[in-house]
């Protein structure tokens, strides 16, 4: 330690990072390009370490089952396009004979990609804004998916905020359909695309959950009264990666 001419112990002087910097460094951080994985708020969300089965895809028979069962099981896994990399947060199932279900309306050119086989694509724009995805499920011809509603991002967060045009690592980042699936720069090309073959848009196994949410689905008032209130959303316990309403989930 140095002293002053008085004797006094000289404060010691830091070297200041400029703001730049230290934005260029959190973000790093956040992306995990300097190898130190950025860790979500909840271990359900929670970065993938080597450890981590990220490269492994589903096998199809595991899509190829009724969307309730598949929709619990969807939380905590993985979707990736490039080096975008989310895990599954909330969503909700969509059956045969369910009036808030594209299936209702027959084979058109827009819903016939929800009645193809198990564990493919069906992204259809919303309101004219929307690209949301849905993952198909049960036997081809069925007429069933699971819509995805929110995600918690894992990589790629600088990719995920260009595309959604939000500098912010808070879940307004990815808690709502329409933000995955412009998260993801997804359009209705994707709609048919398998989710079990490498490259592309897949999905990636992560661990299976033992505690979750349930509730009614969002935005369906047109179905019938027993399918407005069936509790077919599903959402990861204790994660802010989660769409608004969040009063109507309760633990399962």
């Amino acid at each position: 330690m140095t002293t002053t001419s008085s004797g006094a112990p000289t404060p010691p002087r830091f070297k200041r990072s400029s703001p730049r910097k230290k934005r260029q460094l959190r973000s790093r951080r956040l992306a995990g390009e300097d190898g130190a994985a950025w860790t979500p708020p909840h271990p359900a969300c929670t970065a993938v370490s080597a450890q981590s089965p990220i490269g492994r895809a589903l096998p199809r028979d595991f899509f190829e089952v009724d969307a309730l069962d598949l929709a619990p099981r969807l939380l905590g896994k993985l979707l990736r396009r490039d080096e975008v990399v989310l895990r599954i947060t909330e969503v909700e199932a969509y059956r045969p004979n369910d009036s808030a279900c594209h299936g209702r309306f027959g084979i058109t050119a827009r819903t016939a990609p929800v009645f193809g086989p198990g564990g493919h694509a069906y992204v259809y724009l919303c309101y004219g804004l929307h690209m949301m995805l849905n993952v198909v499920a049960d036997k081809e011809g069925v007429g069933a998916a699971v819509l995805i509603r929110s995600c918690a991002p894992v990589s790629g967060l600088g990719t995920i905020q260009q595309r959604r045009g939000q500098q912010t690592e808070k879940p307004i980042l990815l808690t709502g359909p329409g933000k995955v699936g412009q998260a993801l720069g997804l359009s209705t090309d994707w709609s048919n695309h398998p989710l079990y073959t490498p490259g592309g848009l897949e999905v990636l196994d992560g661990p299976e959950l033992e505690n979750f949410l349930v509730g009614p689905r969002v935005g369906i008032e047109y179905a019938s009264p027993e399918h407005v209130a069936a509790p077919w959303r599903f959402a990861v316990a204790g994660t802010p990666w989660i769409s608004a309403p969040k009063n109507t989930l309760r633990p399962r």
